[in-house]
Parts: structure tokens; C-alpha cells; sequence
């Protein structure tokens, strides 16, 4: 039986699947781009990489380190090991954070290997049949805007009807399997008044338009963070952007690319590439570390196609995580206080992948009365990491109460971190309520006039509504 993904793996891309049909070519693994041994090879196992993986870090494990599963793939190169559930599940297991990569002193480029990895694994190891269908659930669910408006309904409904209540009162949630706990825990309160949000497909700069940019409206974040998106739009629009979203963009493939099921990221890739073909901008802006980290990766990932290989580098070139352009920008929008001290919790795929750390804390700290303050392991991952919190409930249940004890510690007044994941995976383990807010969420109130974090009180994180000023309920 084959995943209840709608979408065949190979009718997306026939040369990988014939490709892997073909045998093996190096040693486990099939010729379709293996980890290459060079790569390999700069690995000279001195375990610098060791404090700052997360996997380590729980359950000191060699084969669960960086250097470890670099040592699993030169064995497999050499066919000394076989591709059984064991080995694959030490890769699985990896949280793909690239920790690793920031910590590493030879330059290994541990991120190339296991990205080389994990399409191989999904080619060549038949996973359990349970272990497919929950898989095919998150990919026939989460890269689809529309279904997931419909999921937030039912979701939102099964929390009003007090159906959510009764079920953990009674003890039923533990019936279910960790990972449909883990389903359940992480699915955010829907704002029902932005379900039908759509950003406008051309949004006027404020003033004189200094840049023309192409806005990635994401998929999660355009149902569940579009309060986000909104705040995204009206600070580059105040700093001089005009700001173009196509209205037939959809999703950009980063969930189905760090999961390995390469054809999917590839076609998503190419659709993503065409759906801004014409948009004519200065830079593509994402909002999502995840998302940006795979947007800058284009280049890379559709690098066999001679159709689209150009084309995807020169998108890639343009993409900048939004505290990327807000720092190249020379602010022209004026900035009222917040008088808060919030803790900065660094996105992996933002810190670690992009390279950008100091950006999102310049935005912050050109608010008024913001104290910004780091938070002590700053460099482990909190355990969202795509949809590993999902397939991976235990080990990311860890890192998340690992994670809110080290924000506890500096007792801020709100948290910001620039990833819908980690926002809600630190929510789940929060053990009152904190506000949490995305970075641009906080330069938008600045700009407004508004102090959120004053505002929200106890109550948790508020989703500001630009017509009232007035937060509303996360």
C-alpha cells in the first residue's frame, strides 16, 4: 500500500524513481545524488559538533550525533550496513536543525549531507505501514491552504462545543496514539475572522516607494498567522515597499524537502518560481525561517533541470528573510515605545540554515524602550523542526519543556521568534500564558503606536487587529 499522498512521487519526477529502480548504485544508496563522499570526508569526528545537537544532548548517542550519522553514511556508501528500520531511524531522528553546521570548526557541510540523506531514505526504505499514513496525512493536509481553512473550523468548533475539554478531563486523549496527541496538543486557537484573509496582490508603498517586493504568504502562516502577514505587509509598505503577493502562489515545498520526498519539493519549487515569474521585484520576502531557509536553497534543489536550474538560482538570489531587508533599509517610518523586555529565541532554519541572527534583534532593538535579552542554550533546537514535533512527539516534547525552562530563566515580559513552529511548540509547554509574537508583529506595533505586550495582560499572545488597535485572542 503507498502513501495516501494524492500526488504520485513518480509521475512528479519519473528520471528519480527510475533512477532508484535502476539498483543500487553506491553501496545502500541509489546513484541519484548519494552523500558525496567529499562531504563525507571533511568530517575528522573532533565532536565540536556534540554540545549543540539536540538529539546528543538528550540521549548521548553516537550514532544520534552529527558525526555519528556522517560515520552511518560512509558505511553505507560502502555497503557495510543495511538500510533496515535501525538506520533509518537514526536519521529520522535528526532534527535537521544545523546546529551542527554553526558549531562545526572544519566547515562540514553537514546540512548538504543530510538533505542528500533523507530523499534516499524515502526512496529506498519502505516505512511502516502506519508510519506512511501519518505521514501522507500531514502532506495531504498542511500544504493546502484551503483544507487547512477547514480544518481550523472543525478544529475551532472542537474547542467551542467543549469537546477538547471533555476529552482531557476524562483522560480519552491518552487512548490515542503520541502522535495524534501530538496533533491535537499543537493545533493553534483559530482566529476565525482571518480565515478569509487574502493579502492583496499589489499593496501601495507608504510615501515614496523605495524597493518592489515579492511577499511569500506561506501556508500555515497564511491560515493560522495571518495576523502575521498582515503586520509583514503594513511595516514594509510603511518603510518604502511596495509589496506584491501573486495571487496563485502556493505551497513553496520546505515541509516536503526537509522530509525528503524530493519530487514534491521539486514541483512545488518550479510552481512557486512561475507563480512570481512576472511579479518583476527587487527581492522575494518570506516571513518563515523554514520557508526562507528552503527559498534560498532553489538553486540547489532544481539544480538537474535544465528548464528551470537558471531560473532557480537567480529567485534564490533575491530571497531575504524580512529582518534581512528591514536591516538593508534605512528606517523612515518613525517608532513609538514598547517598555517590555522581551527574550529572543533564534528560528533554526533562520539562526543556523540563513545565517541571520543579528538582524531580527537590530529590528527589535530600533523599538523604542524594547529590552531584547538572549536565552541561555540559545543554540538547541526547541523541537518543532517542520513536522518532526509531529513523527517525533517524545524527543520534541523534551527539547520543548527543555527549551520554556531556558526562556523562564530570564523572565521576559514576551517571547518573539520569527517561526510559526517554534511558537507554537514553546506554547504548548508554556506553563501560564506568555505573549508570543513574531518580530515584525512587534516593529508593526512600534510603528502604530501600540504596546502589545502591555496590552495582552495575562491573557496570552494577541493577534492585533489593525482597525481597532485592540488585541484579540491568540
Amino acid at each position: 500500500m503507498t502513501s495516501p499522498d494524492p500526488t504520485s512521487q513518480a509521475d512528479l519526477h519519473p528520471e528519480v524513481d527510475a533512477l532508484a529502480a535502476a539498483g543500487q548504485g553506491s553501496g545502500i544508496f541509489d546513484e541519484h545524488h548519494p552523500p558525496a563522499d567529499e562531504l563525507i570526508s571533511d568530517c575528522v569526528h573532533c565532536g565540536f559538533c556534540l554540545p549543540t545537537c539536540p538529539t546528543y544532548a538528550l540521549w548521548g548517542e553516537e550514532m544520534d550525533s552529527p558525526r555519528g550519522r556522517i560515520h552511518l553514511m560512509k558505511m553505507g556508501k560502502e555497503g557495510a550496513v543495511e538500510l533496515d528500520d535501525t538506520y533509518a531511524q537514526h536519521f529520522d531522528a535528526c532534527l535537521g536543525c544545523m546546529a551542527c553546521v554553526t558549531a562545526c570548526p572544519s566547515g562540514v557541510q553537514y546540512d548538504k549531507l543530510i538533505e542528500a540523506v533523507r530523499p534516499q531514505l524515502e526512496r529506498n526504505h519502505r516505512r511502516s505501514l502506519p508510519d506512511r499514513l501519518f505521514r501522507g496525512m500531514i502532506f495531504i493536509l498542511f500544504p493546502y491552504p484551503s483544507r487547512l481553512r477547514v480544518a481550523a473550523v472543525l478544529g475551532e468548533l472542537y474547542r467551542r462545543l467543549g469537546v477538547r475539554s471533555l476529552v482531557h478531563r476524562t483522560g480519552a486523549i491518552r487512548l490515542l496514539p503520541a502522535r495524534l496527541q501530538a496533533v491535537e496538543a499543537l493545533m493553534p486557537p483559530a482566529q476565525l475572522r482571518h480565515l478569509a484573509t487574502r493579502t492583496p496582490a499589489v499593496t501601495p508603498a507608504v510615501g515614496t516607494t523605495r524597493r518592489r517586493v515579492g511577499f511569500l504568504t506561506g501556508c500555515v502562516q497564511r491560515v493560522f498567522f495571518a495576523d502575521v502577514n498582515q503586520a509583514t505587509v503594513r511595516v514594509l509598505t510603511a518603510e518604502g515597499c511596495e509589496v506584491v503577493a501573486p495571487a496563485s502562489q502556493r505551497c513553496c515545498g520546505a515541509l516536503s524537502e526537509h522530509a525528503g520526498r524530493e519530487p514534491e519539493a521539486l514541483q512545488r519549487a518550479r510552481e512557486l518560481i512561475d507563480a512570481f515569474a512576472d511579479a518583476e521585484v527587487d527581492t522575494i520576502v518570506s516571513n518563515v525561517a523554514g520557508c526562507g531557509s528552503s527559498l534560498k536553497e532553489y538553486g540547489r534543489l532544481l539544480r538537474d533541470d535544465p528548464e528551470y536550474a537558471e531560473r532557480a538560482a537567480a529567485f534564490s538570489a533575491k530571497v531575504r528573510d524580512v529582518s534581512e531587508l528591514l536591516a538593508e533599509l534605512e528606517p523612515v517610518a518613525p517608532r513609538h515605545p514598547i517598555e517590555a523586555r522581551v527574550a529572543y529565541h533564534d528560528a533554526c532554519h533562520l539562526g543556523h540554515a540563513q545565517g541571520v541572527r543579528s538582524q531580527p534583534r537590530e529590528v527589535l532593538r530600533s523599538i523604542p524602550g524594547l529590552q531584547v535579552t538572549d536565552i541561555p542554550e540559545a543554540e538547541i533546537c526547541c523541537g518543532s523542526a517542520g513536522i518532526y514535533n509531529l513523527v517525533n512527539p517524545e524527543p520534541a516534547e523534551e527539547l520543548g519543556r527543555r527549551k520554556v525552562e531556558h526562556v523562564l530563566s530570564v523572565q521576559p515580559d514576551a517571547l518573539a521568534t520569527a517561526n510559526p513552529g517554534c511558537l507554537l511548540q514553546i506554547r504548548r509547554y508554556w506553563p501560564g500564558e506568555l505573549p508570543m509574537f513574531h518580530p515584525v508583529e512587534l516593529l508593526d506595533a512600534s510603528i502604530r503606536g501600540v504596546d502589545p505586550v502591555a496590552a495582552a495582560g495575562s491573557r496570552g499572545r494577541p493577534a492585533l487587529d489593525a482597525r481597532t488597535s485592540e488585541p484579540g485572542t491568540f
